[in-house]
């Protein structure tokens, strides 16, 4: 699996993610017998969603009893849970569960139950009536507190914790994002509707967290365009199919074993998200770059400092030919510059490796616009 770590750098749970595709839960359909068959092309899997209180129970019955959609109907949740656990076990699958339930209490002793070798994700995405009338699903979108109290509750479990959200139900997704961040969030797993990669670009630009990005991602071009608009991940559902399953697997591996960053976003002056900075030029002219550093409270000449910083003794400090005398300002290498590629080729860095650095660059940079956490505006 280290190959996988230096593909993609992904680790969850402190396991190696072998391929930045996940499969997304669907009531009744995604357990561990569903995982498990797509296991060679998935990084983790969310069974569920599974209902783990007696009012969500109700409503997972109530769904069911209208026969438009299944439901998984147990009345041991955990013992059905860690048998549907164990068909997982001996996979490459990280293993996650989605759970449905009203009160901080009910996942506090799912989590006691179960350890901390999954992952715990929050449902606050259902929006069957019945779900949201029992306190379950998008029901937690506008009422953040209760949401961030089961986060909170999790993590004083120490297990990793997911929060699976849909856009456009909460007042502001960025607030939300940053809400969930503040009381201990570890995954933001969206579903973006039709909001598209502007509404992702928000949310990156918002919070440090894992996100994986869900709805109707089955090629590899609506790929790309999650990964370069701030996702680390994708999930599929209901196309969560071997065959679509092994193309995109395919594809992204063969994308960052030539490109070296396999979510590389696009420059900022592009439509980039936070993580462009890495690849943008001095602040000396007006271009995005000026507006976002005065958003971000990032003052010039720390910005120039941090990147000239962050870059001393590796192969990104050199490059006296290039526009501002070091390859840190240089750009994205699909953007065309003579200079740049005469730079590379002379210090025999490839295109390959720049782009890693990059990554790496990028990463120093994130850290230093997410030092602080913010507090829980919900509260």
């Amino acid at each position: 699996m280290m190959d996988a770590f230096e593909r993609f750098g992904l680790l969850i749970n402190d396991r190696v993610v072998r391929t930045p595709i996940a499969i997304a839960s669907m009531a009744g359909i995604v357990d561990g017998a569903f995982a498990r068959e797509r296991a060679p092309h998935a990084g983790i899997a969310f069974i569920g969603g599974y209902s783990i209180d007696e009012p969500a129970m109700k409503a997972a019955k109530a769904v069911a009893a209208g026969g438009d959609r299944k439901e998984f109907l147990c009345e041991d949740p955990v013992g059905e849970l860690k048998k549907q656990i164990a068909i997982l076990d001996g996979s490459t699958l990280i293993p996650a569960i989605n759970l449905r339930g009203t009160t901080p209490e009910a996942f506090a002793s799912v989590a006691d139950a179960l350890g901390d070798s999954v992952v715990y994700e929050i449902d606050a995405h259902c929006r069957q009536p019945a779900m949201v009338d029992a306190g379950c699903g998008e029901y937690y979108l506008k009422n953040q507190q209760k949401l961030t109290a089961i986060v909170r509750a999790l993590k004083a479990k120490g297990v990793t914790v997911s929060v699976k959200i849909r856009v456009g139900v909460a007042e502001d997704d960025r607030v939300l994002a940053r809400n969930l961040w503040a009381a201990g969030a570890d995954i933001l797993h969206i579903d973006l509707m039709d909001s598209g990669s502007a509404k992702l670009r928000q949310i990156r630009n918002s919070v440090p967290l894992l996100i994986i990005a869900n709805n109707a991602i089955n090629t590899f071009d609506r790929m790309r365009e999650m990964l370069s608009h701030g996702a680390d991940m994708v999930s599929l559902a209901r196309n969560a199919d071997e065959r679509t399953l092994s193309g995109l697997d395919a594809a992204i591996t063969r994308y960052a074993d030539e490109d070296g960053w396999y979510n590389s976003p696009k420059q900022l002056c592009r439509g980039g998200d936070i993580r462009s900075l890495t690849f943008c030029c001095m602040p000396v002219k007006e271009c995005p770059l000026i507006p976002a550093l005065n958003r971000m409270g990032i003052p010039k000449d720390d910005y120039i400092a941090l990147k000239l910083n962050s870059v001393k003794g590796t192969l990104l400090d050199g490059g006296q030919q290039t526009c501002f005398g070091s390859l840190a300002w240089c750009c994205k290498t699909s953007s065309p510059c003579m200079f740049r590629d005469m730079t590379l080729k002379q210090t025999g860095i490839s295109k390959k490796e720049y782009m890693r650095l990059k990554r790496d660059l990028s990463d120093t940079i994130m850290g230093r616009v997410f030092h602080d956490v913010p507090s829980d505006e919900s509260r």
